[in-house]
C-alpha cells in the first residue's frame, strides 16, 4: 500500500483512471479537451513507452492491490530565455473520485521530492480550470498559476 514506481503491468490501471478524467474534462471544454473515440487504445502504447524514458519519473499509489492514483513527471529543460533550468512538467496526473488532498497531494510531494533529486528547478501541472479539488490541492501544495489557455474552435 501506498507510491511506488509505475510498472507496465500498471498500464490498463492507469488508462482507466485517465479515461475517467478526459470525460470529465471534456464536460469542462468540449472542444479543446475531446475525448477520442479510441483514446484508450492509443494512450496504452504511449503510456508503456512514457515508463521506459529515462527523464520520467512515474508513480502509483495503491490502496491494497488496487491503483487509485498515478503521476506522470517529465523532466525537461526550460527555453533559454527562461533560465529556469530542468522543469517537472506533470499533464497526466489522475486520482479516483476527489482525494486530490490525500492520494494527490501525496503523488504530488513524491513526484516532487524525486524531482528535486534530480536537479529539477520548477514544476508546471495541467489542471482543467473547472476541477476546483485538484486546484485547491494544488494551492495547497504553495503552485500558483502563471498561465491561462483561451481557445475556441477555427
Amino acid at each position: 500500500m501506498g507510491i511506488r514506481p509505475a510498472r507496465e503491468a500498471d498500464v490498463p490501471a492507469i488508462v482507466a483512471l485517465s479515461e475517467e478524467k478526459r470525460t470529465q474534462y471534456e464536460r469542462y471544454q468540449p472542444h479543446f479537451w475531446r475525448k477520442a473515440p479510441d483514446s484508450a487504445t492509443k494512450q496504452a502504447p504511449f503510456l508503456a513507452q512514457q515508463l521506459t524514458r529515462e527523464n520520467v519519473i512515474a508513480l502509483v499509489h495503491e490502496q491494497g492491490d488496487v491503483i487509485d492514483g498515478f503521476v506522470i513527471a517529465v523532466l525537461v529543460k526550460s527555453p533559454p530565455v527562461y533560465e529556469a533550468g530542468i522543469t517537472c512538467a506533470i499533464d497526466d496526473f489522475c486520482v479516483t473520485g476527489h482525494d486530490w488532498m490525500g492520494t494527490g497531494r501525496q503523488l504530488l510531494d513524491e513526484a516532487l521530492a524525486r524531482a528535486r533529486e534530480r536537479e529539477a528547478a520548477q514544476v508546471v501541472v495541467v489542471c482543467g480550470h473547472l476541477d476546483q479539488p485538484k486546484r485547491e490541492m494544488l494551492a495547497a501544495a504553495g503552485l500558483s498559476i502563471a498561465s491561462e489557455w483561451w481557445t475556441q474552435p477555427i
